[in-house]
């Protein structure tokens, strides 16, 4: 495996966080977050190079990437679409706007579009219960979705 998955400054910024901390596993979580923003996803040499990095298990490492929906372990789309589906979202139609991006989309939820444009994916909570329902898009979010608005926000991608 080849130390250039990631920049120089990617891997000095994973060091200044390993050095935080007495004990290395706490550093995991900053470090995953780095690894991700670097390569698009966790593929499993950059799971195995952040093990390393923070002398833990390479099990340790993959766990916690496979635990936390905040991290991709399969290359995504552009962009990737997270809609929330706990329950006060879902009591204001989360559901139906999966089945609507799933259908204007052509993809599955856990999916990516043939092009590789979107992926369309569920999470846990957007911290918008009284404003769902609610989705991210590459790290920006929103809220009080209906089809028509979504169709304006997709229309506004590049």
């Amino acid at each position: 495996m080849s130390e250039m998955i990631f920049r120089e400054e990617a891997l000095q910024e994973m060091e200044r966080i390993r050095n935080r901390y007495p004990d290395k596993r706490a550093a995991l979580i900053p470090v995953l977050h780095i690894a991700q923003r670097e390569a698009g996803y966790l593929s499993s040499d950059c799971k195995e190079m952040v093990a390393r990095l923070l002398d833990i298990p390479p099990v340790d490492v993959e766990g916690v990437a496979r635990f936390y929906t905040m991290f991709k372990n399969r290359r995504m789309g552009r962009y990737l679409i997270q809609v929330c589906t706990t329950l006060p979202c879902a009591l204001m139609g989360a559901e139906q706007m999966v089945d609507y991006l799933s259908h204007k989309l052509n993809v599955k939820v856990g999916g990516t579009t043939a092009d590789e444009r979107f992926s369309l994916v569920t999470v846990q909570c957007l911290a918008s219960c009284g404003t769902g329902p609610a989705m991210m898009i590459n790290g920006d979010h929103f809220e009080n979705l209906t089809p028509e608005k979504i169709d304006n926000i997709l229309a506004e991608l590049p």
